[in-house]
């Protein structure tokens, strides 16, 4: 493939993953009016199961990157497009490489509560009777941490098809064919509502103190072949440096903690000028225990940042926790 084209790779499914995709193509055009810029969408595992566990297809990486990936190896695609927070973060991918970052939407993870419900209502019961769903065990584990008294459901789905469900008050088919929900509320990331256009759901932002982001949450990723020269210099193009450096930061973290799907492993990078403050955190799945930490150093050296703060968290002993959430035919 050559020319003046760039066949870019996304998921079928999904609002958010079309928006984002949509931006990637508008600034590569806004760069060179002449380049054709075509959009091929793929249904991934992970769209086609909206029940199983995303550990049953390799976590999100075997979910909904695999596929897409497959295509840039067989010369069908050119670069594919991804939310860096699905990346896999232990385990690099052969003969790829991320060749733009785009400029960090917010990072933080929001509340949304189901139409007719109230901010007000849930923080009186403490959560309790209240059933708030997420499909990250991230996230889980805060949600546990934040409200013990609630009911944390499993629940799948691009962030604009949960919405719809939980304000239908539609149940969750698990794998094994149980149903659960209906949900009270759901904990998403800001940046995912903002770009389907429903930013006015958010009814409570989660500080980074009371919830972590993952590494790479509120950045779109663009990954092509590490040897196709053209495409890399296309695209970067649209390289924010400071995304990539807090994306270098936090994906090191995971390297060092050899992260996995079932992780509830959390990490931000936050830049000031030449410097970096790079913070993470690993949580058991019921938010019992938090380990954290957080290291300040040259932004120019993210990757020695990240490492830094991936080591004092194994010394703290966060092995142990991953290790227990580990699924046992890891």
């Amino acid at each position: 493939m050559s020319g003046q084209s760039l066949r870019i790779g996304t998921r079928k499914s999904g609002a958010m993953a079309r928006a984002q995709t949509e931006e990637i193509a508008r600034r590569l055009r806004s760069e060179n009016e002449n380049l054709d810029v075509a959009i091929i969408k793929f249904e991934t595992p992970g769209d086609q199961d909206q029940s199983s566990r995303l550990a049953r297809h390799g976590g999100k990486g075997g979910a909904f990157v695999v596929g897409i990936l497959s295509a840039i190896h067989r010369g069908e695609l050119h670069a594919a497009m991804h939310s860096l927070k699905d990346l896999p973060g232990n385990e690099g991918t052969p003969s790829l490489v991320v060749a733009a970052a785009l400029p960090r939407d917010a990072a933080n993870d929001r509340l949304v509560l189901r139409r007719g419900l109230s901010l007000e209502e849930m923080r009186k019961s403490h959560g309790m009777g209240f059933k708030i769903g997420t499909n990250a065990v991230r996230r889980a584990a805060h949600v546990r941490r934040l409200f013990p008294e609630a009911d944390v459901i499993h629940f799948r789905g691009a962030a604009d098809t949960r919405i719809r469900k939980l304000d239908n008050g539609e149940m969750q088919r698990l794998a094994d064919a149980r149903e659960v929900g209906p949900d009270d509320a759901l904990v998403v990331a800001r940046s995912g509502l903002q770009r389907i256009g429903l930013a006015s759901r958010i009814a409570r932002d989660f500080s980074p103190v009371e919830m972590l982001p993952a590494a790479g949450q509120g950045i779109v990723a663009v990954e092509c072949a590490e040897r196709d020269w053209p495409t890399r210099m296309r695209l970067a193009w649209i390289d924010d440096a400071p995304s990539r450096l807090s994306a270098e930061a936090e994906r090191e973290v995971l390297w060092v903690l050899n992260g996995h799907c079932n992780s509830p492993i959390a990490a931000h990078a936050v830049l000031s000028g030449h410097d970096m403050t790079s913070f993470a955190s690993v949580l058991d799945e019921q938010g019992g225990q938090l380990i954290e930490t957080s290291r300040c150093g040259p932004a120019n050296r993210p990757r020695e940042l990240g490492r830094a703060v991936g080591f004092d968290l194994l010394d703290k002993g966060a092995a142990d926790l991953i290790a227990r959430c580990r699924p046992e035919d890891d």
